[in-house]
């Protein structure tokens, strides 16, 4: 596939968010509740959003082969949560991070939820996965610098169209 103009095109030279050569550019995480989208083509390849911590947690929304699906990782666990099948072209993803409302907050609930799933051309979004937040917090997985959000090429050549990232 050759350089699209206008969309960001990525050469994947890791297999995973979690390898250290990952093919990734992200941002911080800012805001306590975000959403976060973008427009894949994975045509010639597999790729999409990922929230990562470290190499060794994170989860992630990739498209390629047909499908989309959401994958895991914590620790040495790397596990597959979802798939949907979809038509060939582009893909539009999206992550929901949502933070517990001030009353709502509680010592066994997650400190935040995250929702992975597609978005339709009318902007309904079907969640393919809600998962616990805290499994990508410091406090659990260690570190200091938080969060990092971003686009990601898991296997081949995969463009990104746009990318938003919205406070909530």
């Amino acid at each position: 596939m050759t350089a699209r103009r206008g969309w960001l095109t990525l050469r994947a030279r890791g297999a995973s968010p979690g390898a250290p050569d990952v093919t990734l550019v992200g941002r911080r995480q800012q805001h306590p509740s975000c959403q976060v989208r973008t427009l894949v083509d994975p045509t010639d390849g597999h790729g999409g959003l990922v929230v990562r911590l470290d190499g060794r947690h994170h989860y992630g929304i990739e498209a390629g082969g047909g499908e989309v699906r959401v994958v895991a990782r914590i620790g040495s666990v790397l596990s597959t949560l979802a798939t949907c099948p979809v038509g060939a072209g582009p893909v539009r993803l999206r992550i929901e991070v949502l933070a517990p409302s001030p009353g709502d907050w509680h010592p066994a609930k997650e400190p935040d939820l995250l929702r992975l799933g597609v978005e339709g051309p009318d902007g309904v979004f079907e969640v393919l996965a809600e998962l616990d937040g805290r499994y990508l917090s410091t406090e659990v997985a260690g570190g200091f610098t938080g969060r990092v959000i971003g686009r990601y090429a898991a296997r081949g050549t995969v463009a990104f169209d746009w990318f938003d990232y919205e406070s909530r």
